[in-house]
């Protein structure tokens, strides 16, 4: 997939103002500091689609971009670590969950994880959740320039223990990325066009 078009939409901290559209939208989140800015900016060929800043926590809404006139990437706030007040934390608890439970145009959500780290308690806590919802993801390992390939496909076979051993019949589809060296924009890029062109499919489109 080449993306041709991204363009802000809207930002706010209420499902029910989401967009009315019912383009595919696929949901990007992550720990703070993972990288997801940085990320959503290579995979779209844009410097500053998504505001990257050395303070992590700078995002703090849901924030919509049409790409390519067809579907929706969609930036959501991390969690934990960033540095705000545990009432602020509690909210965007609340409004995350209210999107991954009531937002029917989600079709995907992409964790972000950082590869250079063991299995952190949070990521897998919130990898857990989604299973448990029955909303479907992938999960996204950033930073892989930062590390070597043992390193990284050791880390990767941490999840995948931790995972099975918490009932996971089997290892979520990841990819692995780099939003300096642009390692991974095509797998990813692929993966969504290919959701999309059976979404398109199933609606005579």
């Amino acid at each position: 997939m080449k993306i041709n078009t991204a363009e802000f939409v809207i930002s706010n901290s209420d499902v029910s103002k989401c967009p009315k559209d019912t383009l595919p939208e696929y949901a990007f989140i992550g720990r703070s500091n993972v990288g997801k800015s940085s990320l959503i900016n290579m995979i779209t060929n844009h410097k500053n689609l998504a505001k990257t800043s050395s303070k992590p926590g700078k995002t703090q809404l849901i924030n919509h971009f049409k790409i390519n006139n067809n579907w929706f990437l969609v930036d959501l706030p991390g969690y934990g670590y960033a540095k705000v007040s545990k009432k602020t934390k509690d909210t965007f608890q609340q409004f995350i969950t209210d999107y991954f439970e009531k937002r029917k145009q989600l079709v995907c959500a992409f964790v972000l994880i950082d590869i250079r780290l063991e299995a952190q308690k949070i990521d897998l806590e919130f990898i857990n959740y989604l299973g448990e919802s029955e909303i479907p993801f992938c999960l996204i390992f950033t930073k892989a320039d930062k590390i070597g390939k043992t390193k990284i496909q050791n880390h990767i076979a941490t999840y995948k223990k931790q995972l099975l051993a918490n009932d996971w019949e089997e290892m979520p589809p990841f990819f692995v990325s780099s939003s300096l060296e642009g390692t991974g924009k095509d797998e990813i890029l692929l993966y969504i066009d290919q959701i999309n062109q059976d979404i398109f499919k199933q609606n005579g489109f």
